[in-house]
């Protein structure tokens, strides 16, 4: 089987996750209907829309796949009575896990498109890290906050490029197009929930002290 398959399906699954995401930060910040689409909207589709337009790429993948859109659609209307439901733990705990598990998904979905172009490493990290990045930084944004990618120390996208190398590395040598997507998200997601879990936090830059 191709690759283009699997990236299909890691797209869609990615599209969930991170329109999820969106979805929970709107409920938290108590917006009405309109607002939790168009945050769930800019979650599952900026980082995908900015890699199609730096990747030259017609027409864009939500405006192709037109059923992402209906089913971003059917989350904001469905999810909010069920995570009102629940309380502000938990809550917070599935934003962070549906963001971990976005990003490892549209990373390794965002750096096999640049892959398939023929681009060189560089580029296809590149993309890999901004189609994970972007959809998160445009949610946090939109909600009046500092994206998680720069407010802390905490590894976030570092994550996505190790997932992407992990994928890259496999590709190179041949491996399944399942192994190497699965793997790379994995990866990603792994070492995201682990920062976020163990308190990780990538050193700080220059150091106190001027050491």
């Amino acid at each position: 089987m191709t690759i283009e398959p699997w990236v299909t399906f890691v797209e869609i699954a990615a599209t969930v996750v991170f329109a999820i995401s969106g979805v929970v930060e709107a409920v938290r910040k108590q917006m009405d209907v309109i607002g939790i689409f168009a945050i769930a909207f800019l979650a599952a589709f900026g980082g995908g829309t900015v890699r199609d337009v730096l990747l030259d790429r017609r027409p864009l993948f939500w405006v192709e796949h037109h059923e992402y859109v209906w089913l971003v659609m059917a989350l904001a209307v469905i999810a909010p009575p069920l995570l009102r439901l629940g309380r502000y733990r938990p809550t917070r705990w599935l934003m962070e896990a549906t963001d971990a598990v976005g990003l490892g998904l549209f990373s390794v979905s965002g750096a096999s498109m640049a892959q398939a172009a023929g681009m060189p490493l560089i580029v296809v990290l590149l993309m890999g890290v901004i189609t994970g990045v972007v959809g998160g930084v445009l949610r946090d944004v939109t909600c009046g906050q500092i994206p998680i990618v720069f407010r802390s120390r905490s590894p976030y996208a570092l994550c996505a490029v190790v997932g992407c190398l992990v994928y890259w590395s496999l590709h190179s040598v041949g491996a399944k197009p399942w192994l190497e997507l699965s793997l790379g998200a994995g990866v990603a997601t792994g070492l995201r929930l682990l920062a976020v879990g163990w308190g990780w936090q990538i050193p700080e830059w220059p150091r106190k002290g001027g050491g």
